[in-house]
C-alpha cells in the first residue's frame, strides 16, 4: 500500500534541513570562505587538470567545476553544489537506516545532516570534502545491494563514489568503504569489478600526482597544526565523539564551547549503543564491518595528536603523499555514519520499549526528541551557521584585470604573496587567492600554509622561489611571469624594488595589475600532463559504464 507520507517524510526533512542551513544564500553573490572560492566563469586550464608544480588537491574538483561552469554561471552553481549536498546527506542516510518508520528515517536525516563535521567542513569551506560525506550513505546502500545480487546495484556503487572521488580525501574514504564492506563469498567478480571501478575513479588525482614537480613528503610542522583539537572541557577525544574537533578554532561554532556539549554527546552516544546492537541483528555482516571502518577513521582522527604524532610526522617526511594524513579530522565521515545510523536506531528501540510500557504517545515523544537532539547541540548551524554564510559580491577589478590577462596570455604572480586573503569587500573573512580561478592563465601562488604562529611549508619548488626572491626584497620580474597582480589594500604596500622593471597597466579600488614587458611568448604546453588527461578520460568511462548500467537495471521488469 502507498503510504504517501512515508515516502514524502525524508524527501521534506532533507528539504526543510537544507532550507534552514542555507537560508543566507537567497542573497545574490558569492559565499567565499577559505576554500570556498566560485567565480562567475571559470577557466579550464590545465593546472586543474594536472598542476605542473604543485599537489592535486583540488583534481579533478576543478576541472569538473569549469567544464560545469560552460552551462552554469558560478553564483548558480555554488548554490545548486551546497543545496545537493546537504539535500543528498540527509536523504542518502534516511533511506540507509534499516527501519520502517517514518520518525526513525527523520531522526537518522538529521543525526546526519546536522552535525559538527558538516557544520565546521562548511565554514572551512571545504565543499569538496561534503560531496564525499554526502555520498557515503548511499555508497553503502549500494554496497549492500551489491552483496545481496540487486539488479544494477554496481552500477549504483559507481556512481555513488564518483563524487567522493573528485577530491584525494574523498575518494580515499570511499575506496577504503569499498574494500572494507564489499568482499563477499562467491561474488568475487562484483568485488573486484567494484573495487577495480572506485580505484579508476582516483585515478586522475593519483597520476596528476605522480607527474607533478612538487615534492610528495611534507613539513612536519603540519602534523601539530593540522592535529584535531579540544572545543570544550570534554577535550579532543570528546570533541571527536561529538564528530567535531577540527584544526582551524575559527570554523568551530560558538555552541561547541558550551560546557553542556559533551553532557549531550554522552546522551547521544548512550542512545547509540542501544542502537548498535539492534543494528547487529538487522544487518549482521555489515554493521561489524561498517563499525570496524568507523573505528580507524576515529583512530586516524587521533593521529596527530599524542602520543602518535611522532609516528605521523616520520611518514610525512618519508613516505610521499603522507601528507594526506595530517588532517585527520576529516577522516572522520564513517564515524559520523555509523554515530547517525546508531542513534536512529536506538531511538526507535527506546521509542518500542517506552511504547510497551506507557502508550504509542510516550514513543513518538522519544523520536521527535532524539530528531531534535541534533539541533540543540548544534543551534547556530542555522541560517548560514549563525549568518557566517554571507554572499558577496566580486569587485569590478576582478573581471577588467581578467580582460587584461585574457588578451595577452601569460604566467601571473599574485602579491602579497599568501595563498589565502582577507579582502575588504569580503567583510574581511579568509578566503583562498581567488586569482586562478577566475583568470585564464597560470597563476602562481604559495602553497604554505599560516596556522597561527606557525608556517607550514608547501610542497611548490617554485613558489619557494618566489618566496626567496621576496625574502631578499628583489626584483620579481627575474621570475620570467608575465603579469603580477597585486592586492591594493592600506597596510599592503608591496617595495618598490620588488615590482622594478615592470610596467602598471591597471589600478583599481582593490587590485593593481602589473606588466613584465620583457616577456611576451605563452608559457610552455602541457607536455607530461597527457597521462593525467588519459586517466580523466578513464574515469569518465567508469561513470558512464555505472550510469548505463543504472539505466539497464531499471529498464528490466
Amino acid at each position: 500500500m502507498w503510504r504517501p507520507t512515508a515516502r514524502l517524510a525524508p524527501h521534506l526533512t532533507s528539504a526543510a534541513i537544507t532550507a534552514v542551513v542555507l537560508a543566507p544564500l537567497v542573497a545574490p553573490g558569492y559565499v567565499l570562505r577559505y576554500d570556498m572560492v566560485f567565480v562567475p566563469r571559470q577557466p579550464l586550464s590545465w593546472e586543474m587538470v594536472a598542476p605542473a608544480d604543485a599537489l592535486p588537491r583540488a583534481v579533478p574538483l576543478d576541472a569538473l567545476v569549469s567544464l560545469a561552469n560552460l552551462a552554469v554561471p558560478g553564483w548558480l552553481l555554488q548554490r545548486l553544489v551546497l543545496v545537493a549536498t546537504l539535500y543528498f546527506a540527509a536523504l542518502g542516510m534516511a533511506r540507509l537506516v534499516p527501519t520502517e518508520r517514518t520518525l526513525t528515517r527523520v531522526v537518522g536525516a538529521l543525526a546526519y545532516a546536522w552535525t559538527p563535521f558538516l557544520a565546521e567542513r562548511l565554514l572551512l569551506g571545504q565543499w569538496g570534502l561534503l560531496l564525499a560525506y554526502a555520498a557515503l550513505p548511499w555508497l553503502v546502500a549500494a554496497v549492500r545491494d551489491v552483496r545481496t545480487g540487486r539488479p544494477g546495484a554496481l552500477g549504483r556503487l559507481v556512481l555513488a563514489a564518483a563524487p567522493a572521488a573528485v577530491t584525494p580525501t574523498g575518494g580515499l574514504i570511499a575506496l577504503a568503504t569499498v574494500l572494507v564492506l564489499l568482499p563477499t563469498k562467491g561474488r568475487w567478480r562484483a568485488t573486484v569489478l567494484g573495487v577495480g571501478a572506485v580505484a579508476a575513479l582516483c585515478l586522475p588525482w593519483v597520476v596528476a600526482a605522480l607527474t607533478s614537480a612538487a615534492g610528495g613528503r611534507s613539513d612536519p610542522e603540519g602534523v601539530a597544526a593540522f592535529a584535531a583539537r579540544a572545543e570544550n572541557w570534554s577535550g579532543t577525544v570528546g570533541a571527536l565523539a561529538g564528530t567535531g574537533g577540527i584544526w582551524n578554532a575559527q570554523t568551530v561554532p560558538g555552541s561547541r564551547s558550551s560546557a553542556l556539549v559533551p553532557v549531550a554527546t554522552l546522551v547521544l552516544l548512550a542512545v547509540c549503543a542501544v542502537g548498535f546492537g539492534a543494528l547487529r541483528r538487522r544487518w549482521p555482516d555489515g554493521i561489524a564491518r561498517l563499525a570496524w571502518l568507523a573505528a580507524c577513521s576515529f583512530v586516524l582522527a587521533l593521529a596527530g595528536t599524542a602520543p602518535g604524532a611522532p609516528a605521523l610526522e616520520w611518514l610525512v617526511t618519508t613516505v610521499p603523499g603522507a601528507g594526506l594524513l595530517r588532517d585527520g579530522q576529516k577522516f572522520l565521515i564513517p564515524y559520523a555514519l555509523l554515530v547517525a545510523l546508531s542513534f536512529a536506531v536506538g531511538a526507535e528501540s527506546l521509542a518500542h520499549r517506552l511504547a510497551g510500557r506507557i502508550d504509542a504517545n510516550a514513543g513518538r515523544v522519544v523520536l521527535v526528541a532524539a530528531a531534535l537532539l541534533p539541533v540543540v547541540i548544534l543551534p547556530d548551524l542555522a541560517v548560514g551557521a549563525a549568518g557566517q554564510l554571507r554572499p558577496v559580491r566580486y569587485p569590478a577589478d576582478w573581471d577588467a584585470v581578467s580582460a587584461r590577462v585574457a588578451a595577452a596570455p601569460g604566467e601571473v604572480l599574485s602579491l602579497p604573496f599568501d595563498g589565502y586573503q582577507r579582502y575588504r569587500w569580503n567583510h574581511g573573512q579568509v578566503v583562498r587567492d581567488p586569482a586562478p580561478r577566475y583568470l585564464d592563465a597560470p597563476v602562481l601562488m604559495n602553497d604554505a600554509l599560516r596556522v597561527g604562529a606557525v608556517t607550514v611549508d608547501g610542497e611548490n619548488p617554485r613558489a619557494a622561489k618566489v618566496q626567496a626572491v621576496l625574502d631578499a626584497g628583489q626584483p620579481v620580474a627575474s621570475l620570467g611571469v608575465r603579469w603580477v597582480l597585486v592586492r591594493a589594500e592600506p597596510g599592503l604596500d608591496v617595495p618598490a624594488t620588488v615590482l622594478s622593471g615592470l610596467r602598471p597597466v591597471y589600478t583599481g579600488n582593490y587590485l593593481a595589475l602589473w606588466e613584465n614587458t620583457e616577456i611576451t611568448a605563452a608559457p610552455p604546453g602541457p607536455g607530461r600532463r597527457w597521462p593525467a588527461v588519459g586517466a580523466h578520460v578513464l574515469a569518465a568511462l567508469v561513470v558512464i559504464i555505472g550510469a548505463c548500467a543504472v539505466l539497464r537495471g531499471r529498464r528490466k521488469p
